[in-house]
């Protein structure tokens, strides 16, 4: 019993100062990627701080499994520094009764990581898109980033070269209007104000003291200037992201919902695909019928020329009809079975991330024991790279997934299959016998001329 502590206090100083150094990382990426569009936007510190607090949540979904991985490295490279691992196995203590609380630790955490991805995730991000929107809402011009021409309003580009913090004024817009493929229109303003509607429904922009350029495709020698004091653009403010902010009016993403909720919602998209795919065999047996049994008219002597056309006709009126609710029908199947597969993927990935603590644990002792340092250099270029292959597979995993190349589980728990079964062949080995990593294996493929004279 007092190994098991032992070995466990010494895994909670590197638990705890990893952690807070990964969530630092995170938070210090949050805030390079989106102060820009916070900060000076006439927004209160409560608001950001609030907006960054929410982001929290994934974060820690991140740094948790990663923090688990840098501390069993530590720990077990530093009691193999330090021959405690020899003395342990010296008195009858094998590798894997070291790892043992190490193990039961991790089944813990990952049960809570489990709840947390089910119950608090899920909200946080809910609340962080509302209250995107909401800041969205009160300021427009929050899209809208100096010096960068903007995409966001359809059939227009903008390009705005300064904002002001308090209000949604403007300075130097140069737009460009594609609603029109015959026409290239510039407008260009010296001012002006980006507002939305009283029903949020549609964003207008007023310019004041400003030039039209038209050129008609179609008449190219006619070129039109304007001048004007004030001119009003009016479109939908769809691109801005803008909804209403009452919450139970959001409709949930993916990201946003509990396994549960996500597989009550993929039950009913499954009942709704055999709905689809009967309507579908219903229209090929309808249309087969049309083909094949006989309804193809035949010419008649008496019969004249006219009838037999407008025979051939609603012939075709009825085959095409056919036709396109086929395809219709079959396009939505896809995209009913693509919801189904996102579905999947997410509740696959809110169980192997935390299963990842698990694995990492059987990674990340053996790999300490052979490192025989307990340094956070070390440890953190091993768990980094672990890290990354992890990640990147659990990425590509997800894309295929979504394609439908691979099965979702596949996709969610092939990296935690392949990292685990490493994982368990180096406890193995390492239970064994007595490992060492060695870092010098690049030496072989260096001359030993060239090796001689770096090392003088």
């Amino acid at each position: 019993m007092k190994i098991s502590l032992y070995i466990l206090k010494r895994h909670a100083a590197p638990f705890i100062g990893s952690f807070l150094f990964l969530m630092s990382v995170f938070i210090l990426q949050f805030v390079m990627k989106f102060m820009d569009q916070l900060v000076g936007k006439g927004l209160s510190g409560a608001v950001i701080a609030e907006l960054m607090l929410l982001n929290l949540a994934w974060m820690v979904v991140l740094a948790v499994p990663m923090a688990v991985l840098v501390a069993t490295l530590m720990a077990f490279g530093s009691m193999a520094s330090t021959n405690e691992v020899t003395a342990m196995k010296a008195g009858g203590v094998s590798l894997y009764r070291m790892m043992f609380p190490v193990a039961i630790a991790a089944i813990v955490v990952t049960y809570l990581m489990i709840e947390f991805n089910n119950k608090v995730l899920p909200e946080a991000n809910h609340r962080s898109k509302t209250l995107t929107i909401d800041i969205r809402r009160k300021k427009p011009t929050l899209s809208l980033i100096p010096g960068l021409f903007n995409q966001d309003m359809p059939g227009y580009s903008m390009l705005v070269r300064k904002t002001f913090e308090a209000t949604n004024e403007l300075e130097g817009v140069t737009i460009y209007n594609h609603s029109d493929p015959n026409k290239n229109t510039v407008i260009t303003a010296k001012h002006g104000t980006l507002s939305f509607s009283s029903d949020y429904r549609k964003l207008v922009m007023d310019l004041y003291d400003g030039d039209i350029y038209e050129v008609d495709h179609t008449k190219p020698n006619l070129y039109r200037t304007i001048q004007f004091r004030r001119q009003r653009i009016t479109t939908i403010s769809e691109g801005f992201d803008f909804e209403r902010s009452a919450v139970d009016q959001f409709s949930r993403g993916d990201r946003e919902l509990s396994s549960g909720e996500m597989l009550y919602m993929v039950d009913s998209l499954q009942s709704l695909t055999s709905t689809i795919q009967s309507r579908i065999d219903s229209y090929s047996t309808a249309l087969q019928d049309k083909l094949f049994l006989g309804s193809v008219p035949k010419n008649s002597p008496g019969k004249s020329f006219w009838n037999n056309v407008e025979q051939y006709t609603s012939m075709n009126s009825q085959l095409m009809f056919y036709k396109n609710n086929i395809d219709s029908e079959v396009s939505y199947l896809e995209y009913q079975q693509k919801q189904i597969r996102e579905f999947l993927v997410e509740i696959h990935k809110k169980y192997s991330i935390p299963v990842a603590c698990f694995v990492f644990i059987l990674v990340g002792a053996p790999l300490g024991v052979m490192a025989r340092r307990g340094g956070f250099g070390i440890a953190a270029s091993l768990s980094l790279g672990f890290f990354l292959i992890y990640w990147a597979s659990l990425i590509g995993g997800e894309k295929l997934a979504d394609r439908h190349v691979i099965e979702p589980w596949v996709g969610m728990w092939g990296a935690n299959m392949v990292i685990g079964l490493f994982g368990m062949f180096l406890t193995y080995k390492i239970g064994k016998e007595n490992i060492e990593l060695n870092f010098d294996w690049w030496r072989r493929f260096i001359p030993k001329k060239l090796i001689e004279r770096i090392t003088q």
